[in-house]
């Protein structure tokens, strides 16, 4: 029985790693139901479905909606299934019958996530779904993270990527939303320090803000502008008070953070 077994797993092992395109290792191409036309992967399609002319006729695959594969070994169109109907190879060593998805690089340690109801990378075992961010997150972030309610569904505030099923790793800022890891390393490297998208710091500025103390000591107003005062709302802990005005910057009496604009002064009420 063990010598009959063999050829069958040589059999089902054959071309791995052998074929696929730049997103994934794969012994499939999927026949998209959109346009009836068939890619390497989901990615592909999309790729090319956004690069036509006409803005209308763009538009993605929803990877729900695939029917049909092509064996990239024996050229056989077939419904989707992990293993040829005619050859006899796994065509995704890794294969979700949910997402439809087929993949032979099992070292990125694949699994589906009913939550998220998409396929993640990394070891189930290394992730968490948080039910208010509805996103899985790295176990680090279990109980260590602001909950912002569906953080990962929406793009990337620098690249503009929709983050939700982004290949590219992303990571979680202080305040709880979330960009590509790539994009943020790129911002902190320009000196910007805020969240685009709430404005909040998003390293410790603790160093800064003492520096900026100094640099306000040493920089005398004009007398015209010592005693002047404005209104001023704290990006960092959204406190809306009044200080004295200086040209470097005006600091927060609550958190201290410098992070903060001038705002018109409140309506008293009549």
């Amino acid at each position: 029985m063990e010598a009959a077994a063999a050829p069958s797993n040589e059999r089902l092992d054959f071309g791995k790693m052998g074929y696929g395109c730049k997103h994934y290792r794969r012994r499939c191409k999927i026949r998209a139901p959109c346009c009836n036309e068939i890619f390497s992967c989901r990615h592909c399609h999309n790729e090319d479905a956004n690069m036509l002319k006409n803005p209308y006729d763009r538009h993605e695959l929803n990877r729900y909606d695939v029917k049909q594969v092509v064996c990239s070994v024996c050229d056989t169109e077939q419904p989707v299934a992990q293993v040829c109907t005619n050859c006899g190879v796994n065509m995704g060593e890794y294969f979700c019958e949910i997402c439809k998805f087929y993949d032979d690089d099992i070292e990125k340690g694949h699994f589906h996530c009913d939550d998220c109801g998409i396929c993640r990378i990394g070891g189930r075992e290394n992730y968490f779904h948080c039910k208010k961010c509805d996103s899985c997150y790295s176990i680090s972030l279990l109980d260590n993270h602001l909950c912002v309610e569906n953080s990962m569904r929406h793009h990337c505030p620098i690249c503009y990527e929709y983050l939700f099923d982004s290949m590219k790793d992303t990571t979680v800022m202080k305040c709880g939303h979330t960009m590509h890891c790539e994009c943020y390393h790129e911002m902190i490297k320009r000196d910007k320090y805020c969240c685009p998208i709430c404005s909040k710091s998003v390293i410790d500025m603790s160093k800064t803000w003492k520096r900026i103390d100094e640099e306000i000591e040493a920089t005398v107003m004009p007398e015209d502008y010592r005693n002047r005062k404005v209104w001023i709302l704290c990006n960092d802990c959204n406190d809306t008070t009044e200080v004295v005005f200086h040209i470097i910057g005006q600091k927060c009496t609550h958190c201290k953070s410098y992070n903060t604009r001038t705002i018109a002064s409140p309506v008293l009420p009549q």
